[in-house]
This record gives structure tokens, sequence and C-alpha cells, in this order.
């Protein structure tokens, strides 16, 4: 250990217990991992383990992934590895970075860097450095400023990295305005550690993060995307949001949240319709069973973020929010589009923001089987989350009031099985095909077709599955009535 971690006073069994981690785990990857560094050593080059890779194997969570650091040029690295490698890129040469695999683990060796930004532009300019020790000084936080020469296993933490480790703190190698004045995105990145690893984040790194968020400006919006997206898919992404939103990193790339903060909730069973946000976002992640669902979080995290454009006050003083998962499904659509996020999942997002308040009128005896068909046809293949996100909005206080909404939606998923056994809801279809409607009405394939569907479509909805003669019937109907046969 080296002089300025053991200068920390941070337990030694922790200390002790991160050591032995680390050791199980490097031994699980030494056998490639020292046989590259006596490769690298016998070139006349250093390598070392570092960063995150180090990070990892002192929680016993490394995985397949490896980072190493060199005194070596890509060129000398390529020299190094080729004929051992069983698969050698070079993505990231212009970052100085060689990629390869081998026996199951990739590797990633990126050349000693004293890396710095222009403090305008949104890209890094490389510069090789020429020690270990400067190499790092420019990474992000102490945690993953640590490093394991190979094959010797000395380990090296001039930042107290260890020390902060064990004691789940985020601390920057320098000041952090150094550090998130060279990439602004290091300070939404200490938001999504804090999430992902139950971090803190240091009294001085917060201060920075809220006295620059406006240089968040500068990154890319894909960036920023593929940031906030681990954050929100981490263990806590209650604390990341909140960070966000306390240091004002929200309202550089997400100000609907931060907005929240300034509507009462109508039922005025929260603070605002932020902390009642928050709420439903943990109460969806309890709901999850296959690890977490970006989806469902994103939609739990938006649903009610129509709220401020929709808000009113009746005569009898009461607030009310009408129509707002509509309005709300529409910023939901526009805030993940200028975030890049693919079309497909901005469309999953924006469909359960939607349909979020549907739910709320099966209570009062009005729902007919066709309003559960329709339920289910437009939540389609997001029936299941839609479930969960309906449930996770109920955080009322009031445990009769609780009770009741949750034995409605048990009797609500009940019918809608009930009918799905008969009917196969999950397929819904016309009860006649376009081929079939073609030759009835004897027309070519067109717009005339296509509404003619959606007619059977919606017969289908509302009365459950035709004969073949009565939907034939009913489509002769309608096209008497639309002038299209005689």
């Amino acid at each position: 250990m080296s002089e300025a971690a053991a200068s920390h006073t941070t337990d030694r069994r922790e200390l002790t217990a991160a050591q032995r981690n680390a050791v199980a785990e490097l031994l699980r990857v030494s056998p490639v991992a020292d046989e590259l560094g006596r490769r690298f050593a016998a070139a006349g080059h250093e390598l070392h383990l570092v960063g995150g890779s180090v990070r990892d194997a002192l929680l016993g969570r490394l995985g397949e992934d490896l980072d190493f650091c060199t005194d070596a040029h890509p060129d000398q690295t390529l020299a190094v590895v080729r004929g051992w490698a069983e698969a050698i890129w070079e993505t990231g040469r212009e970052f100085g970075t060689i990629g390869c695999q081998r026996d199951g683990l990739r590797l990633e060796i990126t050349t000693f860097r004293a890396e710095s930004y222009d403090q305008v532009t949104r890209n890094p300019v490389v510069q090789y450095g020429s020690s270990l020790s400067e190499d790092l000084r420019r990474r992000d936080f102490t945690v993953n400023a640590m490093a394991v020469s190979l094959p010797e296993h000395r380990f090296t933490d001039p930042y107290g990295g260890l020390a902060d480790l064990a004691a789940k703190v985020v601390r920057t190698p320098g000041t952090p305005a150094e550090s998130f004045g060279d990439d602004p995105l290091r300070m939404l990145r200490a938001a999504r550690f804090a999430a992902q690893l139950r971090f803190a984040v240091h009294p001085d790194v917060h201060a920075a993060m809220s006295r620059m968020a406006v240089d968040l400006d500068r990154i890319t919006a894909e960036r920023i995307r593929d940031e906030f997206t681990k954050l929100l898919t981490g263990a806590d992404p209650i604390t990341g949001l909140r960070l966000l939103v306390d240091t004002g990193l929200a309202e550089r790339f997400l100000p609907e949240l931060t907005g929240l903060k300034l509507e009462i909730d109508e039922h005025a069973q929260h603070k605002d319709v932020y902390e009642h946000t928050l709420t439903v976002v943990r109460n969806a992640i309890s709901y999850e069973q296959d690890g977490p669902d970006f989806v469902l979080r994103m939609a739990a995290l938006m649903h009610d973020i129509g709220k401020p454009a929709t808000k009113s006050v009746g005569t009898d003083g009461r607030v009310s929010f009408h129509h707002h998962e509509v309005v709300g499904a529409r910023l939901t659509k526009a805030r993940m589009k200028a975030l890049r996020y693919p079309k497909d999942i901005t469309a999953k997002v924006t469909t359960l923001v939607a349909l979020h308040l549907r739910f709320y009128g099966y209570g009062r005896g009005e729902w007919t089987d066709s309003a559960v068909r329709r339920y289910v046809t437009d939540a389609g293949d997001l029936l299941s989350r839609l479930h969960k996100l309906t449930r996770s909005d109920c955080t009322t206080r009031n445990r009769r009031k609780a009770a009741q909404l949750a034995a409605d939606y048990d009797a609500l998923e009940e019918r809608i099985a009930r009918i799905a056994a008969d009917e196969d809801l999950a397929r819904v279809r016309p009860d006649l095909d376009g081929n079939a409607i073609m030759e009835l009405l004897g027309v070519p394939p067109g717009p005339i077709v296509g509404r003619a569907w959606k007619h059977l479509k919606d017969l289908r909805l509302e009365h459950g599955p035709l004969d073949r003669d009565t939907a034939e019937a009913e489509l002769l109907r309608w096209a008497r009535e639309e002038g299209i046969v005689g």
C-alpha cells in the first residue's frame, strides 16, 4: 500500500477486506494479465492494471473487461500483442487505446495520458504522458486513480483511493474545479457513482458541482444520455436524482424534473410532486424481477412532468392537473429525443406515461369488457410494465384508500386474465384480414382497406370475437354507409 493510502485513518479491517477481495479477483485473471505484463516488460515497457478494474477488484466484482495503462505508444502496444492476442481492434487508437481479446477477457491498453480539455470544446485533447503518477492524476476520482503493476503486483495509490473506497466517498485526485473543468461530464459521473455504488459525494465535490453545473452544456447529448442511463439503472437512483436536482445539474438536461418541486400534489399527500415522483420510482424498482428496467424507471420518473403545464385551481381551492398524462407524454417524447434516445425506447416510455392514469376510472365500476380490451390493446407488450407503473403510482398514506386501489387493480388484472383466456387479447385482430376485405369489397390495396380494417378492429374490441358471417355483414353495412359499395 502506498504511504498516501496508509496515512488515511480508515478502519484497517475494511482495508484488509478490500485487499483480500482484490487478491482473489486478480488471481482469477492473473494468468492472462501477468503473461501480458511479462511481454511488455520484455519489450522494455511498463504495464499496470488501472482505474475501474482495480476499483472493481477491490470491491470483489471484477468483470471480463480489463483496463491497463502503459508507457508504450499504440504502435509499440500492437507489436507486443500481435501473435498473442486472439483478436485486436484499434477503434480507440485516436485516444491511445488498443483493444484485444485473450482467453475470454477483453483487454484495453492505453498509453499514459496527460489529457486536457481546452475549456471550450466538448472533446479531450489527448497528450501522451510520461509517468504512471501523471496518468493517475488526470483520472476522474480517487477510487479510479489506483494501479497494480504487472507482473509484479505492486499497488500504487497516490491519492488515497483505497481509503475513499472503504469510506464510500467520491473525491477527485486534484481539486474538483480542476477535474470538472477538464471534463464537465465528471459531475454527472459523480452522481452516477452515488447511484451505482451507494457512495456519498465529498462536500468539496458537491460544492463544485453546484458552482460549475452550467459547464455541462459543453457536453454532447449522447454522453449525457449514457451517464444518465447508468445513473437511473443504478442500485440507488434516488440518491443520484436528488444530487442532480440539488446541484442544478438536472436543470441543464432534464429541467422537467426540477420543475416538479414547484407543484403541490392534488391530494396534498406529499410535500410536492417531486417527492411523489421519487417515491414512484422507488416503488417501481420494487416490482422489477430481472434486474434494472430502464423503460419502467424512466416512465416512473416522467409520469407526472405534465403537471406544471396543466395546473389549475378550482373555486373550492382544490388543485387539479387535467390531462397531464397527455401533456406529459408529449414532453417526455421531446426530452428523450433531445437526449438522443432510440425511437423504440422513447416510444415505450411515452406510451406508459400516456396510459398511466387510464386505470383510475376502473374502480367506479364504469368499465365494460370493451374498455378492458382497449386497455390491453393500447398497452400491447407494455402491459406488464403498465401494471407495475400503475401500482407504483399509488403513494397515498391513507391505508384504507391504498388498500382499495390495490384491490381494484387486483380485480382488473383478474378480469384481464379471464377475458384473455377466452379471446387471446395479446393478439387482438379484426375477424377478417386484408385479403378478405379486398375480396369482399372488390377493392385494391389502399386507404379503403386500412379504414375497413380499423372499423373491424373497433368492432372486435367493442364486442369480442365475431363469427365469419357476422363480420362480413358488418363490413358490408359499413361499406354501404361509407358509399364504397352500392
